[in-house]
């Protein structure tokens, strides 16, 4: 598959509308047309964009059904934003995209960064594996909390990262309700491979991760004040100090806490491939997600809750 390679390259690749949506078939139909209602193969090609199943009459565009579906603006546009955004070592904010993309309001802008965000968990990304550091930090707000519950304003985000002698690999963020082995567990399950070696502190809530498959050490705090036992697992802590450094910088720590989780899966996107050379290629993995990610209305995002 085809993809840009630098600036030059997506503008010569993609001078024109139709030349987008020529690239859009060859990723959504790359083994060719296939009717969504009957399957057939048979069609007649109606438009630029639109085609009717031979079979069954089904009329079906290419971004019907993605997240490109129904919209007035030109998938140019998209296309344009989508690459801008990978481009973007730090990513956007609202109100940047809406002044690069030329887009009429911020709401727009808004709501199309919320779509993109629903784009960065990969369907092929595999688990995390190796030596594993796991611990859960507390994002926002003023006041101190409890481990347990966090604090009033705060959130709770429990963090895994791949450690590569001095480096770390990759990561993976998720916001939980608590810090109970029930929640902790959960996370781990879903993130980290079996047989991999996780390393946190002495927090009863890990005590049962032997018989869950997993080769568990503990290291532990020396410090006489909570604030000096970010050292205990410096892994975690370096990661969740990118990451408010990021909020604060790119999105003026202004994050909902109902959409926190959307910007955690922005940020472990983009950290996850911080050494990557090929900007297109990250393009290409976004549009193949787009025509596989079920469209979203500006009303649907405002009511939906991800890391609640």
């Amino acid at each position: 598959m085809n993809y840009p390679k630098n600036q030059i390259e997506f503008d010569r690749m993609f001078k024109t509308e139709q030349d987008c949506i020529d690239y859009l078939i060859s990723i959504r139909w790359s083994q060719g047309f296939e009717c969504p209602t009957c399957g057939s193969v048979r069609t007649w090609k109606k438009s630029k964009k639109r085609f009717e199943c031979i079979d069954c009459h089904t009329e079906t565009t290419v971004t019907s059904g993605t997240i490109f579906h129904k919209s007035t603006k030109p998938l140019k546009v998209w296309f344009y934003a989508i690459w801008w955004i990978v481009a973007q070592k730090n990513g956007v904010s609202a109100k940047g995209l809406m002044r690069i993309i030329g887009l009429g309001s911020y709401r727009t802008s808004w709501t199309w960064l919320h779509k993109f965000r629903r784009l960065m968990v990969l369907s092929s990304r595999s688990k995390l594996q190796g030596i594993i550091e796991v611990d859960e930090v507390l994002l926002g707000g003023k006041k101190s909390g409890k481990r347990g519950r966090g604090a009033e304003g705060k959130s709770l985000i429990a963090v895994a990262v791949e450690v590569k002698g001095r480096k770390t690999g990759r990561v993976r963020l998720a916001k939980i309700p608590d810090a109970s082995s029930i929640s902790l567990n959960e996370f781990i399950e879903n993130n980290i491979k079996k047989a991999s070696t996780i390393i946190t502190d002495e927090w009863p809530s890990y005590n049962k991760l032997e018989s869950m498959g997993y080769i568990h050490k503990t290291q532990k705090a020396t410090a006489k004040n909570e604030n000096e036992d970010e050292e205990v697992l410096p892994n975690v802590h370096r990661i969740a100090s990118l990451l408010k450094r990021w909020l604060l910088g790119t999105h003026q720590s202004y994050v909902n806490k109902n959409k926190l989780g959307y910007y955690l899966d922005e940020y472990v996107f983009r950290y996850n491939r911080r050494t990557s050379t090929s900007r297109g290629l990250l393009f290409l993995r976004l549009i193949e997600q787009a025509v596989k990610t079920p469209p979203v209305s500006y009303k649907e995002i405002i009511n939906q809750k991800h890391g609640s």
